[in-house]
């Protein structure tokens, strides 16, 4: 177990296949990583801000546009404000893109799952 494995966190959702993929590469390397479960909890408007930053992704990138709520809340809507998209974001955690890896000041949209090693390579 390293100083690091504990700053390392996956935003979780039991229904996602890549979620359980992404979490077993992570056991496979000995990482227990904290595990968010953001459908019960959603991630605040600031907690979205900084996985922004960590992701260096544009709130647009961090969507979901497959998802039938993306069309019924008006996503698609290019007027829309980031202050909105973000309101919608924290009410609708479904939306977000995942499963989201944070570790440190960094983080992936770890699609496809092996897209974890990356971030774990450099312990």
């Amino acid at each position: 177990m390293t100083n690091n494995e504990k700053s390392i966190r996956i935003y979780h959702n039991p229904e996602c296949s890549k979620f359980r993929v992404a979490l077993a590469l992570l056991e496979e390397n000995d990482i227990d990583p904290q595990v968010i479960y953001f459908m019960e909890t959603p991630p605040s408007i600031d907690e979205i801000k900084s996985l922004l930053d960590k992701l260096d992704l544009k709130l647009l990138d961090i969507i979901r546009r497959s998802k039938d709520d993306f069309d019924e809340l008006g996503l698609d809507d290019e007027t829309l404000s980031e202050e909105i998209i973000l309101d919608l974001l924290q009410k609708h955690p479904q939306l977000l893109q995942r499963p989201i890896v944070v570790k440190g000041d960094e983080a992936i949209i770890a699609r496809p799952p092996e897209d974890v090693l990356t971030l774990i390579g450099d312990d």
